[in-house]
């Protein structure tokens, strides 16, 4: 059932009990989990690299909950969402398209992180106005240099993270000094296992391949205008992100006109995680402006 209109119901502000969704659009029944006060224009979350919806940090989505309507979702063929991972950020920008329009919206707000934020700009480019505000976390732009080497160090990582039997995103998303591996450890500890209701389908092999295929096309595509894009955005970032490097989001904040720019010192590629305390109030009040 979708409770979207029905106002019996308690208004959840934590992640942890966030009920389970699904919506059919274009022959994929997706997957999605909503939380907050309806009305408005909703907080549409896009999330990482081989991420499904259990992966979001509560501490980000619980803040911005607290006053505005947030949607996570599953693309297509990732976690529980039906059908095969597309083969270029494009075409998964074209699924989100149909999933927010089958919901019912023609305007939202965005806050995206790393693969997540290459969807929302590859959405924003072929839909201008359906975006409102935008927020973009460790990510990079079409183009961008040294993206298209994210493969190779995520399946390097992958394999530090094996041998020792730890989370690969100890590896990839923080720096691995003493302040960094405390960082991660309380990070995916609050990831992991913390859903209260039902947990999602987990990622599947073939799907994150493909997905790193894409984000590979996007690392060597053509650049977008970044000067036509006008929404009001936020970019945020570790110092020292290895994945998309740092570089890139000074980068985007010079390109989109008025862009608001925080970089994390002594932090990777996930930075707003590891400052989720100072980021996550930020966003809040950015996006509630």
């Amino acid at each position: 059932m979708n409770p979207r209109n029905d106002q019996s119901r308690p208004v959840v502000t934590s992640y942890v009990e966030a009920p389970t969704n699904t919506v059919t659009a274009n022959g994929v029944t997706f997957v999605y989990r909503e939380l907050g006060p309806k009305g408005g224009i909703p907080v549409v979350f896009f999330v990482h690299l081989a991420a499904t919806l259990d992966y979001w940090d509560p501490k980000i989505v619980d803040a911005i909950a607290t006053d505005r309507h947030v949607i996570t979702f599953d693309q297509r063929g990732v976690g529980a969402s039906t059908g095969e991972v597309p083969d270029s950020i494009e075409a998964m920008a074209d699924d989100a398209y149909a999933f927010i329009t089958a919901l019912g919206f023609d305007k939202i707000d965005v806050f995206s992180f790393s693969l997540g934020g290459m969807i929302a700009q590859a959405l924003i480019a072929a839909h201008p106005d359906l975006v409102r505000k935008l927020v973009l976390t460790g990510t990079g732009p079409k183009g961008g240099k040294d993206i298209d080497k994210v493969a190779g160090m995520t399946y390097r990582d992958i394999l530090k993270a094996t041998l020792t039997r730890s989370d690969p995103r100890e590896f990839l998303f923080f720096n691995r000094d003493a302040t960094g591996k405390r960082a991660a450890k309380a990070y995916v500890q609050r990831t992991t296992g913390s859903h209260t209701e039902v947990r999602d389908a987990p990622m599947k092999v073939k799907g994150f391949q493909t997905q790193l295929k894409a984000i590979k096309k996007w690392g060597r595509g053509a650049p977008h205008d970044l000067s036509k894009l006008t929404q009001s955005t936020l970019i945020a970032n570790g110092d020292h992100d290895r994945m998309v490097p740092s570089v890139l989001s000074e980068d985007m904040h010079r390109r989109i006109k008025d862009s608001e720019l925080i970089i994390y010192p002594d932090s990777g590629h996930g930075g707003v995680f590891q400052y989720h305390r100072e980021f996550a109030p930020v966003a809040a009040a950015f996006l509630s402006r």
